[in-house]
């Protein structure tokens, strides 16, 4: 026998839907849904920022015991690869609100799991590879530039980055940094929760949602703008910002997602 969630799963509209034009107006709109929300429904969100804060912890603390600061620094870049997989459970939430379907927090919270029979795995774990790599090239980036600086004390100094060595990697790995994130964020801000709307392939989706960023390259650069900066100055609190920060865009970006949908059909 199906369960309730095989049911819906079997329900979903197949093929991929016009994404209209994205208007900065659309941005407004999709953070106001995205707050209301949030405010109405605030368990999801502050149980994802909880895990996701508490990774933070994690990392800083494995910084302090092994004395190895740039693993901070990679965290920091790091950090805003791995937000949209990390917001997947909240775009269901919102999703379900507009279906008027219960929020069963089982389905909720192992959303990805539940949709193993599609293609939402996939590109989740494309993401888990892109942050790895990051990391591995991060560890490489800071080796080149800093791998010989023993007469500095990596370990328990913050000055080496202000080094003539330390300020080039800091470029470099920003500008590295930057590259990954402006990928993943052009294939994936449109494509997952186009996934959790329609019965498409991981492939078509990532396609069509970097089509998206690249017609409406403008206002979803502002998006993205709006979202990195807010991030950086959530991490700055002990990570305590993303409590607030992560179920809002986590939010917002499943109506920025309908909202292009919906805007194709006024064109």
């Amino acid at each position: 026998m199906e369960s309730t969630a095989d049911n819906r799963l079997l329900d979903k509209e197949p093929g991929v839907p016009e994404i209209g034009r994205i208007r900065p107006g659309l941005l407004r709109d999709a953070l106001i849904r995205g707050w209301r929300d949030f405010r109405h429904f605030p368990f999801f969100g502050l149980v994802t920022a909880a895990v996701y804060v508490a990774a933070g912890w994690g990392i800083w603390a494995v910084t302090q015991w092994t004395g190895q600061s740039y693993w901070m620094v990679l965290a920091v870049f790091g950090f805003p690869l791995i937000g949209p997989f990390s917001a997947v459970g909240l775009y269901e939430v919102s999703h379900r609100i507009d279906q008027g379907l219960p929020l069963d927090k089982r389905e909720i919270f192992g959303v990805i799991l539940s949709q193993s029979k599609r293609q939402l795995p996939s590109i989740c774990a494309i993401i888990i590879v892109v942050l790895l790599f990051w990391f591995f090239l991060g560890h490489m980036i800071f080796a080149l530039f800093l791998g010989l600086s023993t007469m500095t004390n990596v370990s328990s100094s913050y000055d080496v980055y202000l080094s003539a060595d330390g300020l080039t990697m800091l470029a470099v790995g920003t500008v590295v940094g930057a590259a990954f994130a402006l990928l993943l964020y052009m294939i994936t801000v449109i494509a997952l929760p186009l996934l959790l709307d329609r019965e498409v392939d991981f492939i078509t989706a990532m396609i069509t949602s970097f089509q998206a960023v690249q017609e409406n390259f403008a206002v979803m650069m502002l998006w993205a703008a709006v979202i990195a900066l807010s991030t950086l100055l959530a991490l700055i609190p002990g990570f305590l910002g993303l409590f607030v920060v992560l179920p809002l865009f986590g939010h917002a970006t499943w109506h920025l997602y309908r909202g292009a949908v919906d805007a194709s059909a006024e064109e």
